[in-house]
């Protein structure tokens, strides 16, 4: 089980290194943000996308947000249609998040939420506290992408040690 401050921690975290690698990848062209090198959805703005699509589905599944503007993973990385807009809505959206996080109480962490996957084609079922550590995990996983392809171009996001997280962050 997870506590209220764990995820008040991620969410400030999630929008503490969201900012840099926005800000390190606006360094860089447009056809630089826009490239294929090779990771699994191939640019930084398009891994950007997927990133936003899945945190939209995943708050969506966990309070009552708005869901993505597209249907499904393969889609995911269409979410918006320009860096601005993308931009935008990710600020938008980590405010939420950290509104969310703040809002929480202990009791908000138990039982279970049940879901269609798409990427499963059936039902699951699984522990919420679960779910909301795997909902960061894959913030980082993704970022952790976007910074390798961002320091392959040059750009220089910050730190991503949590520890180094700055205070008021």
């Amino acid at each position: 089980m997870i506590s209220t401050d764990h995820v008040r921690l991620m969410a400030a975290y999630n929008r503490w290194q969201n900012g840099s690698i926005f800000t390190a990848a606006e360094t860089l062209s447009e056809a630089d943000r826009r490239a294929d090198q090779g990771a699994f959805f191939g640019s930084i703005e398009a891994t950007l996308n997927h990133l936003l699509w899945a945190d939209r589905i995943w708050m969506h599944r966990f309070a009552p947000f708005p869901a993505p503007t597209v249907p499904d993973i393969p889609s995911s990385t269409g979410e918006t249609q320009s860096w601005d807009e993308l931009r935008g809505a990710r600020d938008t959206l980590d405010r939420q998040i950290v509104e969310w996080a703040g809002g929480l109480a202990a009791d908000d962490l138990k039982g279970d939420l049940i879901w269609h996957s798409g990427a499963a084609g059936r039902e699951i079922t699984k522990p919420l506290w679960l779910l909301i550590t795997h909902f960061f995990n894959h913030q980082t996983h993704h970022r952790g992408q976007v910074h390798a392809m961002l320091t392959a171009k040059g750009a220089r996001p910050d730190d991503t040690d949590i520890p180094m997280m700055p205070d008021g962050a």
